[in-house]
């Protein structure tokens, strides 16, 4: 049976409709189509070939001090298995020698005249000897710059040569947008040089690494070595530094937003990372709280103290105010306000505005510069019981809800299946008492550990979410 097909009317206005549709087709064109080109990864194989040369892979070398006892060496199967109770238990406490551990990464040329590799921190933290391979093969010997373990960047320097490659330029993080295509370079597992490709899944995420977590979350595969390499978009602009994956998860990496690295870059080249500090404790709005405080929506964050001569008490800030704006950018928390307040240097004048007892204010502050920050280092004592801490400083007790009174130590890491761990402690608890002795600091928590060495047991007092608590952590 032969299909009818019917006949075709021409009417007069149909040509003129056509050539109106075309227009339309052509003017909308270019706008979705500009940012489809930008997005597509159609080029893949001439953007991996375009940087290439200049992304680098790191193997560092560091000494550390290890049991003569080839059972208790750090990599030992039979260390993990026992334990190091167990050997102690035979052997007692056996003479150590050093030896040589290595790890790996990977960075990317940002300046090639003077040799400049962006990296992160915890590739080259505590190298004794750093490494930088090219894709070609050559090799040169690293130094290191500058470093900041609190946002995990590091830059190194090599000694250029004829041969070395080109920098990357670098691009705009806060211009990408959920769901752009981006491409990830680095040297997983060591296998070379690797290049894989996702989106960009979530932006500002917040993965308790540090005190200015601000991630880039994609799932392009990112793996052990790729740290420290760039997270590009499709014309070749960096706009992340590879830093962070969920072990038990697919698809979930994270990268340190390359306009962050771009803020810290000339105190990374001249090695000294100073901070804005203003001297206050804060804490986010609550519906509760925006209520009481007169604030229409649940932004900003509340001064709830200031520390006695500090630039923000000089200025005329009281506590009680709700700081909304910082130098005309909108305050939504008080980890944004933290991070905004680092990236300025110490001596800046800043404009905060504030609303006070309902009424809107503008006050003017002089940055002062922020304290260091003491980190207990792992000793003898503190990995028996699993667990690290570090100095309350007023930042921290902002972002923990305490007000600038309170005084302790404050864990910064607990190692997974130990005492510490099974007793329920958590990143973020504020140790106040160890064995029923106060402590101020980590001297004082150092010194408290030192004395109960030889007990299986330690009592201690925590601090956690407005109330506190006794946790006993047990050796067995």
């Amino acid at each position: 049976m032969k299909r009818r097909v019917g006949k075709v009317r021409s009417y007069p206005f149909s040509r003129w409709a056509l050539a109106l549709l075309c227009a339309m087709i052509l003017t909308a064109g270019p706008a979705v189509g500009s940012h489809a080109a930008a997005a597509s990864p159609d080029g893949l194989p001439d953007l991996a070939e375009q940087v290439k040369h200049s992304v680098v892979n790191i193997f560092t070398t560091q000494v550390v001090k290890a049991p003569m006892n080839p059972f208790m060496a750090p990599d030992s199967p039979f260390r993990e298995f026992f334990g190091d109770d167990f050997f102690r238990h035979f052997f007692g406490d056996m003479p150590q020698r050093e030896m040589k551990t290595h790890a790996l990464g990977s960075g990317f040329v940002i300046d090639a005249a003077k040799g400049l590799i962006l990296t992160n921190n915890h590739v080259v933290a505590k190298a004794t000897e750093i490494k930088v391979k090219l894709d070609t093969g050559r090799e040169y010997t690293a130094k290191i710059l500058g470093q900041d373990p609190k946002t995990d960047l590091a830059l190194i320097q090599v000694k250029p040569d004829k041969d070395f490659p080109k920098a990357l330029p670098l691009g705009d993080s806060e211009a990408v947008r959920v769901g752009d295509w981006v491409m990830a370079v680095g040297n997983p597992f060591g296998l070379g040089q690797t290049v894989t490709v996702g989106i960009i899944s979530a932006k500002g995420r917040i993965i308790g690494a540090g005190p200015y977590d601000d991630f880039l979350q994609t799932d392009a595969a990112i793996n052990p070595g790729n740290s420290g390499g760039p997270l590009l978009d499709m014309n070749g602009r960096i706009i992340g530094i590879n830093t962070a994956i969920v072990a038990h998860g697919q698809g979930i990496g994270f990268a340190i937003p390359i306009n962050m690295a771009k803020e810290l870059l000339p105190q990374l080249e001249s090695g000294k990372i100073v901070r804005g500090w203003l001297g206050v404790t804060i804490q986010d709005v609550t519906p509760e709280l925006a209520k009481h405080f007169g604030i229409q929506e649940q932004k900003g964050v509340i001064i709830s103290g200031l520390l006695p001569g500090s630039q923000a008490e000089k200025a005329g800030l009281r506590q009680g105010d709700v700081v909304v704006f910082f130098n005309g950018h909108k305050v939504d928390d008080a980890r944004s306000l933290s991070r905004m307040v680092a990236a300025v240097q110490p001596g800046t004048r800043v404009s905060l505005g504030i609303i006070r007892d309902g009424r809107n204010k503008e006050i003017d502050v002089t940055l002062g510069e922020m304290p260091k920050e003491g980190v207990e280092t792992a000793s003898a004592e503190g990995e028996d019981w699993g667990l690290s801490v570090q100095d309350l400083t007023p930042e921290i007790a902002g972002r923990l809800g305490l007000d600038s009174s309170a005084q302790g130590v404050v864990v910064s890491g607990v190692q997974p299946g130990s005492p510490a761990a099974m007793a329920g402690l958590r990143p973020g608890d504020l140790i106040v008492e160890v064995n029923r002795q106060k402590i101020k600091n980590v001297q004082d928590y150092t010194e408290a550990l030192r004395r109960s060495s030889a007990d299986k047991s330690l009592l201690l007092l925590v601090r956690r979410a407005g109330g506190s608590l006794y946790v006993v952590l047990q050796k067995d």
